[in-house]
């Protein structure tokens, strides 16, 4: 019989109502939607909302008979609870889980008191919650029983079941309540249905184009009824068999994490981005199907220090940015990527609540399908990824939070346990170190090149007469300072010195002998004009030194009729003449290196440069660069590139030689390599 409404109920209805349509339009948008379901959800929601508006002003039932009913009902819900072989649940009016017996917690993988108090749907899979919320609003409102398929989310795997809904009344209860029944556990949906008399398979079908994810056991399924007694009993996992799947289990995660060691590890340089990118790409391979990554960027500016990375207990996530979203090939395409990667994790999502607090967190069975944010369309993170279950972990060093990861999983392999908590916070701490690592290498990477920079001139002069051009690559290993140098400059006598040297070692204390030799031989240039000179006085300079240096020298000459250039080798790879149609020559090298020896010797040589010559000096990292089979580049493949381009521009020449270098060690330059060159240019017409 129909039930009058008061006004306070009508609007609860119209309020619920409007959150079961929206569940509704999520469903239908979610990838492969059981439409069916949806659909008939939607007409009984037609039904109710019909249902309501003829019931407004009918009479109350008869209370006395309603009464001795609910009596009976509450007398046979007792029964039942006790006695009945098969998963019983007993819910509230909006869901929530009142009561289970063992065998409802038994079929979920659980225990009662975890069930009780949660959602019923929150236990089911994402394609059927929406329409099951509507079977049960339905069966609150018109008192008659339904019956629908279940995908229950167990342990270990999906369970689907046949479930009965009921409207009963208890005593003591202002509104009704529903029992539900699971029937017999019926084969999953994408395998093949079992012949007449046959048992169901004992393990579970995985869904379409998804293989077991590697280290959660698929156990054989146990039936709804948690009886093990005939082929229930067959099928029932053996306590030497689940002894031997939790060891399984405990391997596979310590496994992952001596992977995640070495993937992370396994950098010559430690780069933050790779680091984030296989520890993501790790876990959706081993653990689960969708993993988030948020991290705070390193604080701006040198009150940060070398190292000193954003975030700890008590700040903001402000500047908490996404950095990956990773899924399996068979999930959704580049569009739910795109979506969750713009979805900052803002305040009330777990993702920030992990963060502020340092506190790891678990959701077996998400109820809350807002937990992980809400995109851009409405539609909730959860419903994109077909998240059922989820973790987030911080992000830490022991000192500071940094960023937190997330696990979601659709629970087609069972719900994450404590086992993946564990194993996601361990990575949680590796990651943070690396990162920790990396940014700390990046800010002596930044020092490093600024140092170096300051090393070499911001700009070459501009000189009547003639071009000059220079280029400097450090090295790609390692972040300390080079000792390449080079530099043009004013020389006594009206005329011009050029310099390329190259310091024994790298680091500070290189970098220290770098500067005093540059530096050196540009003051002494403005009273000595000759090269030879200069570094004699240089290598006394340096004689206290540990380090030695090689160095080449020109004093250039210059007036409208002639170029001359006086060299001065100190141990350094000769000096190269190339002419404007090709011909190459060496100049003489020889003499020793600066900074060894009181008795200094220097190897002299006095050239005529003509109109279009070029003089190129560089250093032995040129000449020393190697290939993958460890051949050296040498002065062939150099004088090669150079008469090819003996008429291009002098920068175009400088730059083709670092191209054909980088593509000869294939980028994997282990010396730094420097450049510099001089080409007398035509008389200008009067």
């Amino acid at each position: 019989m129909a039930e009058q409404l008061e006004p306070e109920t009508i609007l609860r209805e119209i309020s619920d109502l409007e959150g079961r349509i929206e569940e509704l339009r999520q469903a239908a948008n979610m990838p492969a939607p059981d439409l069916r379901a949806t659909l008939d959800a939607a007409l009984i929601e037609l039904e109710l909302a019909l249902t309501a508006l003829r019931t407004v002003g009918a009479d109350q039932a008869n209370a006395a008979g309603r009464s001795a009913t609910a009596e009976s009902e509450r007398r046979v819900l007792r029964t039942v609870f006790q006695d009945a072989p098969v998963p019983l649940f007993l819910l509230d009016r909006d869901a929530g889980v009142r009561r289970v017996n063992k065998q409802a917690a038994a079929l979920l993988g659980t225990s009662p008191g975890y069930v009780s108090g949660k959602q019923f749907i929150a236990f089911c899979d994402l394609p059927t919650r929406a329409a099951l919320r509507s079977q049960l609003a339905a069966v609150v409102r018109t008192g008659r029983r339904r019956r629908t398929e279940v995908r229950f989310l167990g342990r270990e795997h999906p369970v689907d079941a046949v479930v009965t809904m009921a409207r009963v009344w208890i005593r003591g209860e202002p509104d009704p309540m529903i029992i539900v029944a699971a029937g017999a556990t019926t084969t999953p949906a994408d395998g093949p249905a079992p012949a007449a008399g046959q048992a169901p398979a004992a393990g579970p079908v995985p869904a379409p184009g998804r293989a077991p994810a590697p280290g959660r056991p698929t156990p054989a399924a146990v039936p709804a009824g948690g009886n093990a007694t005939g082929a229930a009993r067959d099928a029932a996992v053996t306590a030497g068999d689940r002894d031997d799947e939790v060891m399984g289990a405990l391997v596979h995660r310590m496994d992952v994490l001596a992977t995640a060691s070495e993937l992370l590890l396994d950098e010559p340089v430690f780069n933050e981005n790779v680091a984030v990118r296989r520890c993501a790409r790790l876990l959706t391979a081993e653990m689960t199907e969708w993993v988030v990554i948020d991290l705070m960027p390193p604080r701006p500016g040198p009150a940060s220090g070398p190292g000193v990375l954003a975030g700890s207990g008590g700040e903001t996530n402000g500047d908490l940015r996404r950095v990956v979203v990773m899924g399996q090939a068979d999930e959704p395409g580049e569009d739910t990527v795109h979506s969750l990667e713009q979805l900052a994790p803002a305040p009330g999502t777990l993702p920030y609540t992990v963060f502020t607090t340092r506190q790891s967190a678990l959701r077996p069975h998400v109820e809350d399908l807002d937990l992980l944010g809400v995109c851009a369309d409405g539609q909730p993170a959860c419903v994109k990824m077909g998240a059922t279950s989820v973790l987030c972990v911080p992000v830490e060093d022991g000192d500071r939070c940094i960023g937190t990861i997330t696990l979601a999983s659709s629970g087609e392999h069972g719900p994450l346990d404590l086992l993946d908590l564990g194993v996601a916070q361990r990575l949680g701490r590796y990651l943070a170190l690396v990162i920790r690592a990396a940014r700390l290498y990046q800010r002596r990477d930044e020092v490093a090149v600024s140092l170096q920079a300051s090393l070499l001139p911001q700009r070459l002069p501009q000189i009547a007469g003639v071009e000059v051009a220079g280029l400097y690559r450090a090295a790609t290993h390692g972040i300390e300072v080079g000792g390449d140098f080079y530099d043009v400059f004013p020389m006594a006598g009206d005329g011009w010195g050029m310099v390329l040297g190259d310091v024994c070692g790298k680091g500070q204390e290189a970098a220290a002998v770098t500067a005093a030799a540059r530096h050196g031989v540009r003051t002494l240039s403005r009273w000595k004009p000759d090269p030879a000179e200069v570094l004699a006085m240089v290598n006394q300079g340096l004689l206290d030194e540990e380090r030695f240096v090689t160095a080449v020298m020109a004093g250039l000459a210059i007036d409208e009729e002639s170029v001359t250039a006086t060299l001065a080798s100190a141990g350094h790879p000769p000096a190269i003449v190339i002419g404007p149609d090709g011909m190459v020559r060496y100049a003489s090298s020889g003499g020793v290196p600066l900074g060894l020896f009181d008795d200094f010797e220097v190897s002299t040589e006095v050239i005529e440069l003509a109109v279009g010559d070029t003089l190129f000096l560089h250093s032995d990292g040129v000449l020393d660069a190697c290939d993958l089979a460890r051949r050296q580049f040498g002065q062939e493949r150099l004088l090669e590139v150079l008469a090819a381009h003996a008429s291009a521009p002098l920068q175009d020449m400088l730059n083709a030689v670092e191209r054909r270098l980088i593509d000869f060690c294939d980028g994997d330059l282990r010396d730094d390599v420097s450049m510099l060159a001089l080409r007398r240019l035509p008389a200008p017409l009067n």
